[in-house]
C-alpha cells in the first residue's frame, strides 16, 4: 500500500516509476502533463521504444473496438512512432479528434501495431485511474541491457518501483480498514440537528463525510435507516450549476432525511462519477461540442460510471447500519450495497429540476445508463 500511494504522488507530479511483473520490468508514466521529450526519454532510460496503453473505450473511439482477447478486451498496447511529441501524444491518449492531428495515415499505421495489454500495462492504467488521471499510460520495457542502471535508480530512490500486483488492486481500496478520524455537530439550513463524521481512506488519498441527520436510532436492530449516497459534485453542490441536478438533490435528501426524523447522508470524494474534477472539466468541453456525458467520458478513456462503493459499505458498517431505505434513481447503487451485504428494503425517488441546460445529462442517464427518471420527464411534458 504505501509504494502504491507514492507512487501515485510520483505519477501526478509527471515522474516515471517502475512496475515489476514477474520477470518483466515497466516503466511507466502518465501522459497528462507529460513533457514534450517524455516519450523518448522514457525509451532511452528503458533501452526501448515506448508504447501508449489505452482502454477499451478509448480504443473504441479510435475504431479499434475489438482489441483483441484477454487482457485486450479492457486495454491494449500501442507502439508509438519515433520522435511522437507531446501534444500529437496527448491528442492520441484523450484528443476529440485524434487523426486531425496525427494525420490519417499514422493514425492507420498506429491501430494496425496494437498488442495485447500485460498485467504490468493493466497496474498502469489501474494507477493512472486512482491518480484521477487521464487513464492512459505511457509505457516502455526495460531491456536486459537497462537492468543493472534502473535497479540502481531504484537503489538509490531516483526511482520508485510498485508490484503490479499491488498496483492493479489500488483501486479497489482495503476492505475494513477505513479510518473514522473526528466529527463534529454542524446545523446546516435544512436540518439543524446534523453530525458530521469523517472517515480516511488507509492510503490517504480521500476522505468521505458521513453526515448523521435528527435521530435516525442507529443502533435500533433490523430498523432500516434512510440513507442517501451522495457524490461530491463542486460545480452542484458548491456553485449551483445547472449543467447537473447534484446540487439539489443533495439539499432535498437532508431536508427529506430530517422530515422523517432521521437518517444518514454519506457525501463520498467520488467528483464526476469518479473521473475526478479535471477530468469532468475536460468531459463538460467535449459536451459543448454536441456529444452527451456517457460519451464525453469514453473520448477520455473512462466508461459510463468509474464510482465504486466498498468505501460506503464500509462507513455504514462502522456505523452499525445493516438495513436501509436508500434514497437513489440508479440501480447500480442498489446493487453495490447488496452485494456489500447491506439489505436494502425500499427505493425512495429523489429528483432535481429538468431544465435546457441538465435536459442532455439526464436523458442520457435515464436512456443509457438505465436511471429511473420517467417521473422527471413526464413532468416536463
Amino acid at each position: 500500500m504505501h509504494q502504491v500511494e507514492r507512487a501515485i504522488f510520483d505519477l501526478r507530479r509527471g515522474l516515471p516509476v517502475l512496475i515489476i511483473a514477474g520477470e518483466s520490468r515497466v516503466l511507466v508514466q502518465a501522459i497528462e502533463g507529460a513533457a514534450e521529450a517524455a516519450a523518448s526519454r522514457l525509451g532511452e532510460l528503458a533501452g526501448t521504444s515506448p508504447a501508449l496503453v489505452l482502454t477499451r473505450h478509448r480504443l473504441a473511439i479510435l475504431g479499434q473496438g475489438d482489441a483483441g482477447q484477454g487482457s485486450a478486451k479492457e486495454a491494449a498496447r500501442l507502439p508509438l512512432p519515433d520522435g511522437l511529441a507531446s501534444g500529437r501524444l496527448a491528442a492520441l491518449a484523450f484528443g476529440a479528434a485524434p487523426g486531425a492531428t496525427l494525420g490519417e495515415a499514422a493514425l492507420a499505421e498506429c491501430r494496425l501495431a496494437l498488442e495485447p495489454a500485460e498485467s504490468a500495462d493493466l497496474a498502469a492504467l489501474a494507477l493512472m485511474r486512482r491518480a484521477l488521471l487521464i487513464p492512459s499510460a505511457l509505457v516502455a520495457r526495460v531491456a536486459e541491457s537497462r537492468r543493472a542502471s534502473v535497479a540502481a535508480a531504484v537503489t538509490d530512490g531516483t526511482l520508485l518501483a510498485v508490484e503490479a500486483e499491488q498496483a492493479a488492486r489500488c483501486l479497489d481500496g482495503a476492505g475494513g480498514m477505513l479510518r473514522r478520524v473526528s466529527d463534529a455537530r454542524i446545523p446546516l439550513a435544512d436540518a439543524f440537528e446534523c453530525r458530521f463524521i469523517l472517515f480516511r481512506e488507509p492510503d490517504g488519498l480521500r476522505e468521505h463525510v458521513a453526515v448523521v441527520i435528527g435521530d435516525p436510532a442507529l443502533d435500533a436492530p433490523g430498523v432500516p435507516v434512510p440513507l442517501r449516497l451522495h457524490s461530491a459534485c463542486l460545480t452542484g453542490d458548491l456553485f449551483g450549476s445547472l449543467r447537473c441536478d447534484c446540487g439539489e438533490q443533495l439539499r432535498t435528501a437532508v431536508a427529506e432525511i430530517d422530515a422523517v426524523g432521521g437518517g444518514v447522508l454519506l457525501y463520498l470524494a467520488q467528483e464526476g462519477r469518479g473521473i475526478g474534477l479535471a477530468n469532468k472539466l475536460r468531459a463538460y468541453t467535449l459536451q459543448d461540442s454536441g456529444l452527451d456525458t456517457l460519451d464525453a467520458d469514453q473520448i477520455l478513456g473512462f466508461g459510463e460510471d468509474e464510482r465504486r462503493y466498498g468505501v460506503a459499505v464500509d462507513m455504514l458498517d462502522a456505523l452499525g447500519i445493516r438495513r436501509v431505505q436508500l434514497m437513489t434513481n440508479n440501480p447500480l447503487k442498489m446493487a453495490a450495497l447488496a452485494e456489500g451485504g447491506i439489505e436494502v428494503v425500499e427505493r425512495q425517488a429523489l429528483y432535481g429540476t429538468l431544465n435546457d441546460h441538465n435536459h442532455r445529462y439526464l436523458s442520457a442517464k435515464a436512456e443509457r445508463a438505465g436511471h429511473l427518471l420517467d417521473e422527471v420527464f413526464r413532468a416536463r411534458r
